[in-house]
């Protein structure tokens, strides 16, 4: 058994129920969910947007490798409307690396598992950098310490605000 963190968001009309629904998913589909956090409200991160974010953290039990983990998350996103193809056109149009989104599952820790594949990286290599993902992680994992960067989640999301601050 591995204990995973996602966090799940969006920011299109009705995201809190998908949310919502995407939890009930993830515990039938992927892990029992153990823990979750707030949901969190935020700016669009790496491009403009008038519609606000919504995100939260859930911590699974699961018996799936990372890579099954991947798949399953990726269904239960499609499942609910996310449609990627869509995401690529939109993404293309303006340039840009992101987009408007009805929901978004991403695989933040598995254990202390290091994973660096084409399809997966583990841990997600910018949650330091973004505070929508490092507030509702310090909520319920302030002590947490990340594999990669040997910081615990605590220090990484105060050097954030201090260089967001000195911006």
């Amino acid at each position: 058994m591995a204990r995973a963190v996602l966090i799940t968001g969006g920011n299109i009309a009705g995201v809190k129920e998908r949310m919502h629904r995407a939890q009930e998913l993830i515990n039938h589909k992927a892990g029992i969910v153990m823990r979750c956090s707030h949901r969190y409200e935020s700016k669009a991160w790496g491009f403009e947007s008038e519609l606000p974010f919504s995100n939260q953290i859930l911590v699974i039990d699961t018996e799936l490798s990372p890579d099954e983990l991947l798949s399953v998350v990726q269904g239960i996103e499609l499942e609910l409307g996310r449609n990627r193809q869509k995401e690529a056109e939109e993404k293309a149009a303006s340039g840009g690396t992101y987009c408007n989104r009805e929901i978004d599952i991403d695989i933040l820790f598995y254990d202390d598992v290091i994973v660096e594949s084409p399809e997966l990286t583990i841990p997600h290599p910018l949650l330091h950098k973004r505070d929508f993902v490092l507030a509702p992680l310090c909520e319920i994992m302030r002590d947490y310490t990340h594999p990669v960067l040997g910081k615990t989640i605590g220090q990484l999301r105060e050097e954030l605000l201090a260089q967001e601050q000195d911006k």
